[in-house]
């Protein structure tokens, strides 16, 4: 018997229900390709798609996934100028949906995500029809301190790395609550309840995925 997906499967209820309760949509998926398969399943074809940035979407095969498929997608990168990025920044508040992870999550059923230039918190809060979030249960935390703890200590430093800042997290991989002018630590957003009913969806994968 594989206890700790067990133990995955029998947490994730935990916080689908208190999910729930904060009036967002919970699901659970064993594996990255059945969360995979689960986010096209919400999203009907013909829909305008977007996302902010994600590691754990590429992991789970979605990006390539919906070019397969018949979606209107609004991809950030076809932008060549700033005007163009403003402009398509436009259209991505007014997707369909919106998919993303979750740089936390707490038991309890709040979200923890802190952004540098904010699209991603800002499209979380307010603007598409729909946001999907996929997290793998690495990301669960116990409560609101652990959980930002959790982000500064383990997702920031290679989100640093990876969009190529200049910080001190990205070269000492420790957070110095610095105030650098490539500081990606800019936005906290905790959503501690969705006010309209179906609009965040959080789909928890019982592997280890994104930062």
């Amino acid at each position: 018997m594989d206890y700790k997906a067990l133990s995955y499967e029998h947490t994730a209820a935990a916080v689908i229900k208190n999910l729930e309760k904060r009036n967002m949509t919970g699901y659970y998926c064993a594996t990255k390709e059945e969360a995979c398969r689960k986010v096209l399943s919400l999203m009907p074809e013909g829909s305008s798609v977007t996302w902010g940035g994600t590691e754990t979407m590429a992991q789970i095969g979605v990006f390539d996934a919906v070019k397969e498929k018949n979606y209107e997608l609004i991809d950030r990168a076809a932008a060549k100028t700033p005007e163009e990025s403003r402009a398509l920044y436009g259209r991505m508040v007014c997707a369909d949906y919106f998919l993303t992870s979750s740089n936390a999550i707490t038991l309890d059923g709040e979200l923890v995500n802190i952004d540098g230039n904010s699209n991603r918190v800002a499209c979380i809060a307010h603007g598409p029809s729909h946001v999907i979030l996929v997290a793998g249960m690495n990301k669960l935390a116990a409560n609101l301190d652990s959980a930002i703890d959790r982000v500064k200590t383990f997702a920031c430093p290679p989100n640093a790395v990876r969009v190529g800042a200049s910080t001190p997290c990205a070269k000492t991989g420790v957070c110095a609550d610095c105030l650098s002018p490539d500081c990606i630590c800019c936005q906290t957003l905790i959503t501690r309840k969705s006010r309209h009913n179906g609009r965040i969806i959080v789909i928890l994968v019982g592997e280890e995925l994104g930062f």
